[in-house]
C-alpha cells in the first residue's frame, strides 16, 4: 500500500492506510496501546491491542484504519484532533535506543549545551522543529522579496585572498601551502557581480574569528544579501532594504503560524513606513528618554537599540526603525562618504524589536577614491587586486545589504540565545561538540 502522510489522513476517514514515521510518545494502557505518530507533515494519534513494545524515536510503518475520534477525546492542539488510526500491523523499521531525557514535551527543559551535545535527537523535539521550518519561511520570503526587486541570485565562495573587510577577526587557511581566508563576507564579490548583472542576491556563510561569546554572536553565519548598481540615491537603497526586511519577517510569520504559536509572539507590527532616523537624531531620542550622554558615540550599543525601537514602536507603531549617517571611519573601506558631510556615511542598519538584523550603505564606486580609501585604513590594494578590476570597467552608482537569518530568528521568536536559532552553532566553544570535552581527550 502507497504510504500516506499525517497531513492526507484528515481527508481519509474510513480508508485503511499506511503511515511512516517517528514515535513521539508511547502510552501503554495495557492491552491497549497509543503511540503519537510524526512525519515531515504534523503528528496523529494511533490506537492499537496487543502490539510489540517500541521505544520513543523508534523510525516505524503502521497500517490501519483511519477513523473519526468520539466528540470528547477531540484534540483541539494539533490539526488531526479529530482523527486517529486503528493500528492493524506495526513494522518497526529502526528501533531506538532508550532517550537520555523526555522528548515528549513540546518545552524540552534542557541546558544550552545539552541542548547541542545532544543535537541529532533534540531536533526531532517538535518545538526545535519548528524554529527552523520558521528559519526556512524566512529564507524563502527573503528570496521572494529579492526577487521582487529584480534581483538574480548569484553563488559566490567562501575562501578569499584577503580579508575581506580588512580585519583581524578573520580565520586563515593553509590553502595548497599559500595563506588565504574564510570571508568575512560576500561583499567584495555580489560587488564585483552587479558589475555584470546590475542587481543580485546570494545566501552566503560568513566567518568571524572573534574571541568572544556572546548571546548575539556566532563565529559562522548564514547572510542573506542583495546589491543593487544604477541607483538614484540613497534613498532607493532605504526603500529597498526596508520592502526586503519588512516583507520578509511578515511574510515570515504569516506562513508559518501554528509555528508561531509555540512560542506565543506577536505577529510584527508596522501601520505605514518605517521610521528613519539619523544615528545624531536616534542618539538624541535616547538621551531624551534615558538622560544617558550617548549623543556622539560612533554607534549604538545593545542598550540603545532596545531604547529607540521602543521608541518607534510607541511614537511611530512600527516594529523596525532604519538608523542612517554612521561614522565613515567605523564603517569598511567601500562605504561612501555622504558628500554632504564626509565624516558621516551614506550608511544604515535596519532594527528589528531591539537588535540590529541587517546593514548597507551606499558603495564608493570610483577606483581612485577606493584606492585611497583602502590604503587610509593601513591595507594594501594588491591585497583587492580582483574586486578593485570591477571598478576600471564602468562600475556605476551602487549599493546594498545583509541580514543575519540566524540573528532574525532569534529575535522573530524571542529566542535568548542565537544559538538556538542555528542548526549546528559554532563558537569558539564549539565544533559540533565542546572543544572543552576535545581538550580533555587529548590530555588523558
Amino acid at each position: 500500500m502507497q504510504r500516506t502522510l499525517v497531513s492526507e489522513s484528515i481527508k481519509k476517514v474510513g480508508e485503511s492506510v499506511t503511515l511512516k514515521g517517528w514515535v513521539s510518545t508511547v502510552r501503554d494502557h495495557g492491552k491497549i496501546t497509543f503511540i503519537d505518530l510524526r512525519d515531515r507533515t504534523g503528528v496523529i494519534q494511533c490506537v492499537g491491542q496487543s502490539i510489540e513494545k517500541v521505544m520513543p524515536e523508534s523510525a516505524i510503518e503502521l497500517t490501519g484504519k483511519i477513523v473519526e475520534r468520539p466528540e470528547k477525546l477531540i484534540n483541539k492542539d494539533i490539526d488531526t484532533g479529530k482523527i486517529e488510526l486503528q493500528i492493524e500491523t506495526m513494522k518497526i523499521l529502526s528501533p531506538s535506543v532508550e532517550l537520555p531525557f523526555d522528548m515528549g514535551k513540546t518545552d524540552l527543559e534542557l541546558s544550552l549545551p545539552v541542548l547541542l551535545d545532544h543535537r541529532p535527537l533534540t531536533l526531532k523535539n517538535i518545538k526545535q522543529t519548528a524554529i527552523f521550518k520558521i528559519q526556512s519561511a524566512v529564507a524563502d520570503a527573503f528570496r521572494k522579496a529579492s526577487l521582487d526587486l529584480g534581483c538574480r541570485e548569484i553563488f559566490v565562495p567562501t575562501i578569499s585572498a584577503s580579508a575581506t573587510e580588512g580585519g583581524s577577526e578573520v580565520f586563515m587557511i593553509d590553502y595548497y601551502d599559500h595563506k588565504a581566508y574564510l570571508t568575512q563576507s560576500p561583499q567584495l564579490y555580489k560587488q564585483i557581480a552587479v558589475g555584470a548583472f546590475e542587481r543580485v542576491f546570494l545566501f552566503g556563510h560568513a566567518y568571524r574569528a572573534e574571541p568572544s561569546v556572546t548571546t548575539r554572536h556566532l563565529s559562522e553565519v548564514v547572510q542573506m544579501d542583495c546589491e543593487f548598481a544604477f541607483i538614484e540615491d540613497f534613498s532607493e537603497l532605504l526603500d529597498h532594504v526596508e520592502y526586503v526586511g519588512t516583507q520578509m519577517i511578515i511574510n515570515a510569520f504569516d506562513s508559518t503560524t501554528s509555528e508561531m504559536k509555540m512560542f506565543g509572539v506577536k505577529k510584527p507590527i508596522l501601520e505605514t513606513k518605517v521610521p528613519r532616523l539619523t544615528l545624531t537624531e536616534a542618539q538624541k531620542i535616547i538621551e531624551k528618554i534615558t538622560s544617558r550622554k550617548v549623543v556622539g558615540e560612533k554607534d549604538l550599543s545593545p542598550e540603545d537599540e532596545i531604547e529607540i525601537c521602543k521608541w518607534a514602536k510607541e511614537e511611530k507603531k512600527s516594529d523596525f526603525v532604519t538608523i542612517t549617517h554612521f561614522p565613515t571611519k567605523k564603517r569598511a573601506f567601500y562605504t561612501m562618504p555622504d558628500p554632504n558631510n564626509p565624516e558621516f556615511s551614506l550608511s544604515y542598519d535596519l532594527l528589528f524589536r531591539g537588535i540590529e538584523i541587517c546593514s548597507g550603505s551606499q558603495r564608493i564606486n570610483n577606483y581612485d577614491q577606493l584606492v585611497e580609501s583602502i590604503k587610509s585604513r593601513g591595507m594594501d590594494p594588491k591585497n583587492f587586486e580582483i574586486y578593485l578590476q570591477c571598478f576600471k570597467y564602468g562600475m556605476p552608482p551602487e549599493g546594498g545589504f545583509s541580514f543575519g537569518l540566524e540573528r532574525i530568528t532569534m529575535k522573530l521568536l524571542e529566542l535568548k540565545n542565537v544559538r538556538e536559532a542555528s542548526m549546528f552553532p559554532r563558537d569558539m566553544e564549539r565544533v559540533d561538540i565542546r572543544l572543552s570535552s576535545v581538550e580533555k581527550n587529548e590530555k588523558k
